[in-house]
């Protein structure tokens, strides 16, 4: 990170920024800009680094996004797939970016998770990068290993009790949203698991159904076959409201656990310095984009929902998910790396 920059240079989130962003927005993206604004997006494709490697249900959805944006947009999207530390390569590479649009990093919730339990990230989530849409939202599923025997949460709770430490939950790696959903929930119900954080939510699962592990928050397209195929003991869901794919199983919050409403997400953020104009025009493709047919049954199957809003919305929820989580960080007493 370059020190010698001010904070008016490298972060794009003060109110003169998104009020800009919003004239632009309301104009049709009619305002002068400096540099390559008047001009996007160029003659040239348009790359979208996603920090996963090629073949799963991110680089999916992100795919099908590029699809539709080279439609939009009228230049080819590229999917540049960089995973690896736990999408900090790809983040770097995007933070460090020329800010002409044509450069985009594709974010989920772990892009903050990993910021609230990570000191030592290159890169700063709020300053180095400009927020330009929120995709969607959906649930986690809370699963367990079908030996346990436990089908509710209150049941699950009063086995945490009995025995505190005794379970283990697996998650996706240490400051996944799979990991500290687990935290949250322990802090919630004053309860103790064993957390066993893997490189990746395959191992995760693999463990979780030959009861190494016994307890999984996981993200709905990581375990859905499994819920389907009965192989799992699904309880709950972890959003505020039921899933929409499983109807008959109760939120957390719903079973008695207060205060307990987790999501995973997705987005695109942008290089810092982002000149309003692209940043509106991007924003308008971006929720075109997650409106159409194509996204929303995507959403769907994954039991999430299309979202639609400005770069300041994404900014605030960026900013109170970091904050929250972090206070779940330090309340847990993880030891930050």
């Amino acid at each position: 990170m370059d020190t010698t920059m001010t904070d008016t240079e490298r972060k794009p989130c003060g109110s003169r920024y998104y009020a800009a962003i919003a004239a632009a927005l309301a104009l049709g993206m009619a305002l002068p800009a400096a540099g390559h604004a008047q001009n996007f997006p160029q003659n040239r494709p348009i790359t979208l680094v996603v920090p996963f490697v090629a073949g799963g249900g991110t680089d999916a959805l992100a795919r099908d996004l590029a699809k539709l944006l080279h439609d939009k947009l009228g230049q080819p999207v590229v999917v540049d797939n960089r995973g690896g530390a736990g999408g900090t390569i790809a983040a770097q590479q995007v933070s460090r970016a020329t800010p002409d649009g044509h450069t985009l990093l594709f974010v989920t919730s772990t892009f903050v998770t990993a910021a609230a339990t990570d000191r030592k990230l290159p890169y700063d989530v709020l300053k180095d990068f400009a927020p330009i849409a929120m995709l969607g939202r959906g649930p986690l599923l809370l699963v367990l290993n079908r030996d346990l025997g436990i089908k509710t949460v209150p049941q699950f709770i009063e086995r945490l009790k009995s025995k505190p430490g005794a379970l283990n939950f697996v998650s996706s790696g240490t400051g996944s949203i799979t990991h500290l959903a687990a935290e949250l929930f322990m802090q919630r119900t004053e309860t103790k698991m064993t957390h066993l954080p893997y490189r990746g939510s395959a191992p995760a699962v693999l463990d979780l159904m030959s009861g190494q592990g016994q307890v999984f928050f996981a993200t709905v397209p990581t375990i859905l076959g499994q819920v389907q195929g009965n192989t799992v003991q699904l309880i709950a869901a972890t959003s505020k409201e039921r899933s929409k794919l499983f109807p008959e199983m109760p939120a957390i919050m719903e079973a008695g656990v207060r205060d307990y409403d987790v999501g995973t997400w997705w987005g695109i953020v942008g290089p810092p310095g982002l000149p309003p104009p692209i940043a509106a025009a991007l924003n308008r493709a971006i929720n075109d984009a997650a409106a159409s047919d194509a996204l929303k049954k995507r959403f769907s199957d994954e039991g999430a929902d299309p979202f639609r809003g400005s770069p300041t919305d994404f900014n605030a929820m960026l900013d109170a998910e970091l904050s929250g989580w972090r206070k779940v960080v330090q309340e847990s007493g993880l030891k930050l790396e």
